[in-house]
């Protein structure tokens, strides 16, 4: 028995074929997702220590820095 090619096997199946160009595009397409993604998250990161740098030349320290919608309540006291 002869080995037959890949292209006798699976008649149905063209270059043309809609699925698989219909798969094709969605690969790229899920490619080119996850690039803008890396990207958008490239540019965040790069914003971010923009912002942090100037929030030091402001003398900003984010170690003795705690906000809280808590009002603290040392201020609320008045003294005697």
């Amino acid at each position: 028995m002869a080995q037959e090619s890949p292209a006798a096997k699976k008649p149905a199946e063209t270059a043309d074929d809609p699925v698989d160009k219909f798969l094709s595009e969605q690969k790229t397409m899920e490619a080119q997702r996850h690039e803008l993604i890396k990207e958008l998250l490239r540019q965040k990161e790069a914003a971010i220590k923009v912002f942090d740098d100037k929030l030091a030349k402001l003398g900003y320290d984010e170690e003795h820095a705690k906000r809280s919608h808590h009002p603290k309540h040392d201020d609320d006291k008045k003294p005697e």
